[in-house]
């Protein structure tokens, strides 16, 4: 093998050896020789690298000739790993045709994706996954999960994904579903050049009907050119440390510069456009040093994409499901994401460098208009909201790997950070009363006193800050023994702050100005002659600073006792100070909430006994003990709107961490040829879950966060993949195979609730916890059942396949009801997807098609209240079919 070969090879996973329970993963998928991307060239390359045995003889020279030694090198990573491993390879995360790694991940088995990107591992929420870039921790630009969410990362930018669900004492303990291991492309053993680009579109927004809002020049590709920077008037208020109720503030002069039309004015589209993406990767290397080799990978993407939701969003007002309120919103969103990652690697002898550095700025502009009834007030109510969110990722990374005879040293470190700002959330309510008496009753009008309709912007932003460093050292005591010990150290810091006014006007304001548009709402003139101000509510609680730092350790044995049988066992000490702290904005304190500081220290076992019966079947058991930590955001007595599931959420400073004992036990039978079936069960208890609640607040519902005293979750997993050759059936057959790809997971869950227990709610402090659980209900996001089905064909001389994508995830709670209210379920449903790809030569250069039809049989999302009687729709909306086109080639 060269060396530019075994460059890339090393490479391809070469991070996740900084945890040694991914290290042999990175051997066994690196070992056969590998096309520019580090991946297997072609599908049959990759099928029989991925899970195959093959014989290697090695000559060796001696005195009297040489001595032939023959062995056997399996490459099969699922059944190579002394843990409950997937491995989803480039090719077969292309086979899928997702366009981000969240949309690959939910085919594989015992996974969903649920939310903005969230992957849930056998019904676990995102609290209980840990999410990791070639090994390394990531931070997350979302303000209620400190996970981040994995449909930021575009397909291009990551050539593996390793999910391991029995826990090792090389990860964080930070570990209840399992952990998702990103691996980014590798250094490529000679120059190449591939381009891409892509349209796409859905039957309910394309060519369709939507709405928007002019914005900025520059936001087609997902930054703002200044507009939304934050005004004059308001940027000097915030920098004095004054309270919108002081007198030297000049509150009409802010109101003035607040509204710009082309942030707050809303536009019908008589046709969205298609979306569309293009993308480059470029890579070279070359000989360094007498023995090295140098090499360097980059990678540019961007996407537009289009989205209409036409939603019923209604809330009851007793147990009977009757409306409290009925309206239909109608959302158009536009999406922007760009994404570039430039990787360095070294090797020099044994010893391996690498640098990667990742760029991810995903961009939202929403624009909303909703219509619909007050049952309570008798009124009828038009609502208009505009926004923009920026989300955004920086990661620098730096591994080395070190070889000195049978010692392996790897160090670590690196930085990250994440950003989130949504800077101008207009919002805009207009009351029609119904009233014959009111000479205006049949107008909508929006009187600014808030006794009628309102109007208020925000101003958000989030960014958090982590450093990460640490060390492992490997060393085979004798031929049955292998010690690893570590030490890894993470602080993270993150800083939140919302302010939200409201326009207010006195009494004096005519309802007729009230019906104007919110552009001539808030022009100059209608603001000094009415005297209209602003009321800030975010002022007893605008900001907060979080921060997390864990000091950790560890001991892992690799121990092969008898012939076939491997046992892994370790132990992880983690030390952790977790804080959370109101920040006091105005140069006057007030007491502006409570903080949290959590203190706790770990010892986390973990063991795993794999078992090789016979050649063909392997059997494995594990335990194992893991944390899961509360959200900063969940530790925070603030309320923050969620624009995605269009709910309002507080914290709870009195949340502590939960603590997970898991069991497993598999069996694992391979038949060749890439062919093997599975069947495991498995357990878990975790003692004071952390789950959410819903109450009413001045007739609002929010939605809060309480520890649980205690949940149980088991279930099973059957898994199996067979590949077929079609030679026998002659013809266009003669160079095909049959692939069939299914998995079942089945999930049962509990909340464990006794009339003694209690739990603690801020501010009102302890509380009977049948206040807030109703004992034998199921965890909030986990499906009874979950099924993935890939039947296709691919021919194994070029790059052809035809596949089917089938999955099916039974109902699930997204969040409890509120007092006597039932649960809010969500029914994910059936969804049918095909995936077409071909290689084809077009002026004698190599071009890839593929073709893509998702939902094909029009599942919509559904999420909704039912008594067994009565339902009424909570997020609803149709979803309809969507088509997509893209070509690549390479030069």
């Amino acid at each position: 093998m060269s060396t530019g070969k075994q460059l890339a090879g090393l490479l391809l996973l070469t991070t996740a050896l900084t945890f040694p329970g991914a290290a042999f993963a990175q051997e066994t998928v690196g070992a056969p020789e590998t096309g520019e991307e580090g991946a297997p060239s072609d599908p049959q390359d990759e099928q029989d690298t991925a899970s195959s045995e093959q014989e290697a003889e090695i000559s060796i020279p001696g005195g009297g000739g040489e001595i032939i030694v023959t062995g056997r090198r399996r490459q099969d990573v699922t059944r190579s790993s002394t843990q409950v491993v997937s491995v989803l390879t480039s090719e077969q995360i292309a086979r899928t045709g997702e366009g981000d790694i969240a949309g690959a991940l939910g085919r594989v088995t015992g996974l969903s994706v649920q939310g903005q990107g969230f992957v849930y591992v056998r019904g676990l929420g995102d609290r209980y996954s840990l999410a990791l870039l070639n090994g390394l921790p990531l931070p997350s630009p979302q303000p209620l999960s400190r996970v981040v969410p994995l449909d930021i990362f575009p397909t291009d930018v990551v050539a593996s994904s390793l999910v391991q669900k029995t826990y090792s004492a090389n990860f964080p303990g930070e570990f209840g579903g399992g952990v998702i291991n990103l691996t980014t492309r590798a250094i490529p053993d000679e120059s190449f050049f591939e381009i891409n680009a892509g349209i796409s579109g859905d039957e309910q927004t394309t060519f369709s009907g939507g709405i928007d809002h002019y914005g900025s020049d520059f936001d087609w590709f997902g930054f703002d050119d200044g507009t939304r920077d934050t005004p004059p008037a308001l940027q000097e208020f915030f920098d004095s440390g004054l309270r919108m109720t002081d007198l030297e503030v000049d509150q009409q002069k802010i109101a003035k510069q607040l509204g710009n039309p082309n942030l707050v004015l809303t536009q019908r589209i008589d046709s969205l456009p298609v979306n569309w993406s293009a993308g480059l990767t470029a890579g070279t290397s070359f000989p360094v040093f007498a023995d090295g080799q140098f090499g360097v990978i980059a990678t540019a993407g961007i996407s537009n994409k289009w989205r209409n939701r036409s939603i019923i969003s209604q809330t009851a007002r007793n147990a009977d499901l009757d409306l409290n309120t009925d309206f239909r919103d109608f959302v158009t969103d536009n999406r922007m994401l760009v994404n570039g990652l430039l990787g360095f690697g070294l090797e020099v002898g044994d010893h391996t460098f690498r640098w990667t550095n990742l760029y991810i700025r995903d961009s939202l502009k929403q624009s909303r208009l909703a219509l619909g009834e007050d049952f309570q007030d008798g009124d009828s109510e038009f609502q208009q909201d505009t926004a923009w969110y920026e989300r955004q990722l920086i990661n620098s990374q730096l591994v080395a790997e070190l070889e000195f005879g049978n010692l392996d040293i790897d160090l670590r470190g690196g930085y990250a950070q994440t950003q989130r700002e949504a800077p101008y959330e207009y919002s805009f309510t207009y009351v029609r009363t119904n009233n014959e008496n009111d000479p205006l009753g049949d107008l909508f009008v929006n009187v600014l006193d808030r006794q009628r309709g309102s109007g208020s912007v925000a101003f958000s932003e989030l960014k958090e800050d982590l450093w990460y460093g640490g060390v492992d050292v490997g060393y085979p005591i004798t031929d049955w023994l292998r010690l690893t010990a570590g030490y890894a150290y993470t602080d993270t810091s993150r800083y939140s702050e919302r302010r939200e006014f409201l326009f207010d006007a006195d009494t004096g304001f005519e309802d007729a100005v009230g019906a104007l548009r919110p552009d001539l709402l808030l022009g100059d003139a209608v603001i000094d002659y009415y005297g209209i101000g602003l009321i800030e509510t975010t002022q007893s609680d605008p900001a907060f600073r979080a921060g997390l730092e864990i000091h950790a350790g560890y001991i892992q044995s690799r121990i092969n006792p008898l012939e076939g049988v491997t046992l892994d066992l370790g132990v992880r000490y983690e030390d952790a100070k977790q804080s959370v702290n109101p920040v006091e904005v105005f140069a006057t304190p007030i007491n502006s909430g409570s903080s949290t500081l959590l203190r706790n220290d770990y010892y986390l076992p973990a063991g795993t006994l794999t078992w090789e019966v016979t050649d063909a079947l392997q059997a494995r058991i594990s335990a194992s003990k893991t944390i899961a930590r509360p959200q900063f955001r969940e530790l925070i007595f603030q309320t923050y709107y969620d624009p995605e599931t269009n709910r309002q959420y507080n914290g709870n400073p009195m949340l502590i961490d939960s603590e997970l004992t898991n069991l497993e036990g598999r069996l694992e039978y391979y038949f060749g040829n890439g062919s093997r079936a599975s069947v495991a069960g498995f357990y878990k208890d975790i003692e004071n879950p952390i789950e959410v609640f819903s109450a009413f607040s001045d007739n609002v519902q929010v939605s809060g966060f309480a520890n649980a005293p205690k949940a149980q979750l088991y279930g099973a997993e059957l898994e199996f993949q067979y590949n077929h050759d079609l030679v026998r059936w002659g013809g266009w057959f003669d160079t095909k195979r049959a692939i069939a790809v299914a998995n079942y997971t089945y999930t049962q869950s509990e909340i464990k609730v006794s009339p003694g227990d209690v739990t603690w709610v801020f501010p009102s402090g302890e509380r009977p916890a049948t206040d807030f659980f109703r004992d034998g209900v199921p965890l909030t996001g986990q499906s009874d059942h979950l099924v993935n089905l890939q039947l296709g064909i691919e021919d194994v001389d070029r790059l052809q396949q035809f596949t089917f994508l089938l999955s099916y995830a039974s109902e699930r709670v997204t969040a409890r009801g509120t007092s006597s209210l039932p649960d809010i379920v969500e029914d994910p449903g059936l969804r049918v997807d095909f995936v077409y790809r071909q290689e084809f030569d077009l002026f004698r250069r190599p071009i890839e098609l593929k073709l893509e039809a998702r939902n094909i049989f029009g599942r919509d999302h559904l999420e909704y209240q039912s008594n067994g009687t009565n339902r009424i729709e909570i997020n609803s909306y149709q979803v309809g079919q969507s088509f997509a086109l893209s070509l690549s080639t390479e030069f």
